[in-house]
């Protein structure tokens, strides 16, 4: 017989007792701690917690609305955050890409021999020129255009998109178009993005150029939730590799797509898997 996993994420202010009372309600429930990972921020006191378990006794929607009431009772007063994610349900996915198919493509094979726990349902780009390489993998491939004139109305036929087909996190894998404010409010779920630069360095277009010009002697990338500031949201996963004064721009791109598709897939597996936990804009990212 199936029995029902989930992964709880809590994170609240740090006291004594805290994995004692929610373990023992756990238990009380009839639940299994299979995993648990926590961590405290002894800088301003809070206290992060990853639980995977199994409950044989009560569904998934049964053990959420047991917990709906009673977390704020285990632990009051310490500006509780709390999340249960059903392990059985994928996130229904959505790539987003310009003209750059490096991305797109690790992720689109990744998630064709199984890589990604999620449902793919569709790839959107403001170009036409990818659709060749996405039609044998058999997502549907969708050409939202856009231009300074038709941001508005190309995000709210992107908007539309996202909620016709049920997406539930979107990756900007070199999407080339910052995407406005109004457009985040409306959407309000997590978007991933990968920026070809170690951030805070080099934000903004053609960080390449400018690692180049500053004479760097790493080039890095990061990927990081989208936030209405550009380039600025918490970062999920980071990675650098060396180069020298004589590489030149071209090249520094060339080495720079190993890193970017590597940084992208170790964020994307993070999210999915629900290991990521955000606490203002930084995040708490579990192995």
């Amino acid at each position: 017989m199936a029995v029902d996993k989930a992964v709880l994420l809590i994170s609240c202010l740090d006291q004594p007792g805290i994995i004692a009372r929610v373990s023992n309600h756990l238990f009380r429930n009839h639940c299994n701690i299979i995993t648990s990972d926590q961590h405290t921020d002894f800088e301003d006191g809070h206290f992060f917690w990853r639980i995977f378990l199994d409950s044989p006794a009560l569904s998934i929607t049964q053990l959420r609305t047991d917990l709906d009431k009673s977390m704020p009772e285990l632990l009051p007063g310490l500006g509780l955050k709390w999340q249960l994610h059903d392990a059985a349900r994928r996130d229904r996915l959505v790539l987003m890409v310009s003209k750059l198919p490096h991305c797109m493509m690790d992720l689109l094979s990744r998630h064709h021999v199984g890589e990604l726990d999620a449902e793919l349902v569709g790839v959107v780009s403001n170009h036409p020129e990818l659709e060749p390489l996405v039609k044998p993998f058999k997502v549907a491939f969708t050409v939202i255009p856009i231009t300074r004139d038709t941001k508005a109305k190309a995000e709210d036929h992107l908007l539309a998109h996202l909620n016709e087909v049920r997406a539930d996190t979107v990756v900007l894998a070199r999407y080339m178009q910052v995407l406005s404010g109004d457009f985040l409010t409306k959407w309000g779920k997590p978007l991933v993005n990968i920026h070809h630069s170690f951030l805070p360095a080099f934000a903004g277009a053609r960080p390449y150029k400018q690692a180049h010009d500053r004479g760097v002697k790493l080039i890095g990338a990061t990927a990081h939730y989208v936030t209405e500031e550009l380039d600025a949201g918490p970062i999920i996963a980071q990675a650098t590799t060396p180069v020298t004064h004589g590489d030149t721009v071209a090249e520094l791109a060339r080495i720079g797509k190993d890193v970017e598709v590597t940084v992208l897939a170790q964020a994307v597996r993070a999210h999915l898997q629900k290991r990521v936990l955000l606490h203002g804009n930084r995040t708490i990212v579990f192995d």
